[in-house]
């Protein structure tokens, strides 16, 4: 007889690496279905408000870099002013909470006020586009400290 006492059986495969391909799988799926999620959640949501902010604020930002930069000639300048205007137009129907709030009605009209003497008398050079700049600046800052958070 051949047999060898000393034989080990042969070894059961460890599950181990199951495990970790189950788990890796189901933490990509997880991560898959969040942003997937988050991403419906952000589609519902109304982006008017935000980007008729986000407007104004670029094209203020035009603004100043003309500015900086010492071109102040009202073929740089009014386009930008013109553009704030007819934005300025959309900012209560952008902001529906505030609509029929007096103070916020206020705050808007003073701006459209601002941008209207800005177009009925264009800034012909730098210093007068920076005075516009800061009446802007002052109607925007007076705004957000009341209603922003």
């Amino acid at each position: 007889m051949s047999s060898t006492p000393n034989a080990t059986p042969a070894a059961k495969p460890s599950a181990a690496g199951r495990y970790l391909f189950l788990f890796l799988l189901g933490l990509v799926l997880g991560v898959v279905a969040t942003v997937m999620a988050m991403r419906a959640l952000d589609a519902r949501k109304d982006h008017f408000p935000d980007s008729v902010m986000q407007v104004q604020q670029w094209h203020l930002n035009q603004l100043k870099d003309n500015v900086d930069r010492n071109r102040c000639a009202a073929t740089d300048t009014l386009p930008h002013l013109q553009t704030l205007r007819t934005m300025a137009n959309d900012i209560e129907p952008a902001m529906g909470d505030l609509r029929d709030d007096e103070r916020f009605a206020k705050h808007a009209s003073q701006l459209r006020a601002t941008l209207d003497g800005a177009l009925s008398a264009p800034p012909l050079n730098c210093a007068g586009v920076g005075s516009v700049l800061g009446k802007v600046g002052e109607d925007c800052k007076a705004c957000h400290q009341d209603f922003r958070n």
